[in-house]
């Protein structure tokens, strides 16, 4: 991005500006600041902004970070090269999308916030949805979605006004609440748009898991597309505070292949990059794992 601007966050829950203490310093150049750095998947490779954690609450947040509406353009021009993955991530957010018949969830009308191709979209389909939506920034990924679904997706970023009040049985959100820039804006538009009643599923990663607190900075989640990150607690009290009732939180089991596991290894380049070239041409690098790495998910009524 040729021009644009840093500016001061403040915690999402407690709306204070200044009272976090650092817990990394910022390693990023203004060079990063391209559609490639901000593309879902890309190889971690540990660039990050400052990284602060309120006094009062514990949430963890990057500070300064960029306006949103450079954000905003990096997302719309980011490109989607993660297709190999499309059948593990389906497994996996289709397993928590599971969880929501026991509690109520009614399978009229659902909305993906952040639906990359639609991958997920067609799961819901199958598994009993009357109608799904998608809102999803990146041009690419609409692009390649599938022709049942790519109409029902809008190019665009959540935001009020997008949809009408009271329009979905369901909102998820997968793998997208540590982007936004303002997850309180966010949650308080689902809200508004979800029925009475409805459920919000919501999946990313735990700044408390065991892999985060290993790796520290070196976490592919401490990454320069992340703007907020969650404990349970965190995110919790993020949705309560938006008059959601919590009914659920735990930990996530996530579907891989060996391959896509080892580029999330902090190994270094010399012996990743061979790794991953052998594990890419050989069936070993095929093999399906389903492994507790980090996320959470989170489901709550309106």
């Amino acid at each position: 991005m040729s021009q644009f601007a840093l500016h001061s966050t403040r915690c999402a829950i407690c709306h204070t500006e200044g009272n976090a203490a650092e817990v990394y310093p910022a390693n990023f150049d203004l060079s990063d600041f391209n559609p490639e750095i901000f593309s879902a998947r890309r190889m971690p490779d540990r660039i990050h902004y400052r990284m602060v954690k309120c006094k009062s609450c514990g949430l963890v947040r990057s500070d300064p970070v960029a306006d949103s509406a450079t954000l905003g353009e990096l997302y719309r021009q980011s490109t989607f090269d993660y297709g190999t993955e499309v059948a593990n991530l389906r497994r996996t957010y289709g397993r928590y999308l599971g969880r929501l018949d026991a509690l109520g969830g009614r399978k009229g009308s659902l909305l993906e916030i952040g639906c990359g191709n639609g991958f997920f979209l067609e799961e819901a389909q199958v598994r009993g949805y009357a109608d799904v939506r998608g809102v999803e920034p990146g041009s690419e990924a609409i692009a390649k979605a599938a022709p049942g679904v790519r109409e029902r997706i809008v190019c665009d970023m959540m935001r009020p006004g997008l949809f009408a009040e009271a329009s979905f049985d369901v909102v998820c959100l997968f793998q997208v609440f540590d982007h936004l820039p303002d997850p309180a804006g966010v949650l308080a538009e689902t809200h508004r748009v979800l029925k009475p009643g409805g459920l919000v599923l919501i999946l990313n990663h735990n700044i408390n898991a065991l892999s985060a607190r290993l790796l520290g900075e070196r976490s592919p989640i401490i990454d320069l597309e992340h703007t907020y990150l969650y404990s349970p607690t965190t995110l919790a009290r993020l949705a309560g505070d938006q008059a959601f009732t919590m009914l659920e939180t735990g930990t996530v089991l996530n579907d891989y292949t060996l391959h896509y596991l080892t580029r999330l290894v902090p190994f270094p380049g010399f012996l990743k990059l061979p790794l991953l070239a052998l594990l890419r041409r050989t069936p070993v690098g095929r093999l399906h794992v389903s492994v507790p790495l980090g996320n959470l998910y989170l489901i709550a009524r309106a």
